[in-house]
């Protein structure tokens, strides 16, 4: 047996693990009614910044959580706390992205009577893909700032998503980002995703997202009742 075969049987032993942990932290939230919601993306594309804008639209009617996935420091779930809504941190030491492992055992914090449960992963749109975390719904998330190519060079995010945000919109006018080419190469690679055009700054499209996950959380309890 080769160097490339056992890492092979490696990776699928992992992901088979993590993948019966998932299965069992979405019974949990499905029976409580807590509709998950895991949101990748590349550093710096406003998952905070829009889990802030968010919440505050969100949390007048909805009870609400977020868990933080970052290499280091609370800095991320401090300001999600500052915005008033409660924050546990995952600090994964190096790792690259958040397992379901991580997520349990931190599980009992978990309050059984949220509406919504974000969870903001580590920083990257390559290993976060392949890690089911138990989540009913995932959002990748593209930034103007960063680069209209993305849906082409990171597929697996995209294919794994149920629905793509394009944030920090109100810099459209400054900036050599196409967003008819990024939606169409999303599109091409996964038909059924939902768009949605955000600014956290100027309020674009937060009413619409906030809509869409409502309507997610009524349908998801409706079908489970």
């Amino acid at each position: 047996m080769g160097k490339e075969t056992k890492e092979l049987l490696v990776l699928e032993d992992i992901l088979g693990s993590n993948k019966k942990i998932a299965s069992s932290i979405r019974k949990k939230l499905t029976e409580n009614g807590i509709l998950a919601i895991n949101l990748l993306s590349a550093p710096g594309s406003g998952k905070t910044s829009l889990l802030e804008k968010i919440g505050q639209k969100l949390k007048n009617k909805h009870k609400i959580g977020v868990i933080e996935g970052d290499i280091e420091t609370e800095r991320d779930a401090d300001r999600i706390r500052k915005a008033g809504l409660p924050a546990w941190q995952i600090t994964t030491h190096g790792a690259c992205h958040l397992e379901a492992k991580m997520l349990a055992q931190i599980f009992d914090q978990i309050p059984a009577d949220l509406d919504f449960l974000f969870i903001e992963n580590v920083g990257n749109l390559v290993c976060p893909a392949s890690f089911d975390l138990g989540e009913s719904l995932r959002i990748v998330l593209v930034s103007t700032p960063e680069g209209d190519d993305k849906p082409k060079k990171y597929p697996e995010a995209f294919i794994t998503s149920q629905v793509l945000v394009l944030t920090k919109c109100d810099l459209l006018p400054y900036l050599p980002f196409d967003t008819d080419r990024v939606i169409k190469e999303a599109l091409e690679i996964n038909p059924h995703l939902k768009v949605f055009k955000t600014s956290a700054t100027s309020g674009e499209g937060l009413d619409e997202l906030g809509a869409f996950l409502e309507a997610e959380l009524k349908q998801r309890r409706s079908q489970h009742a």
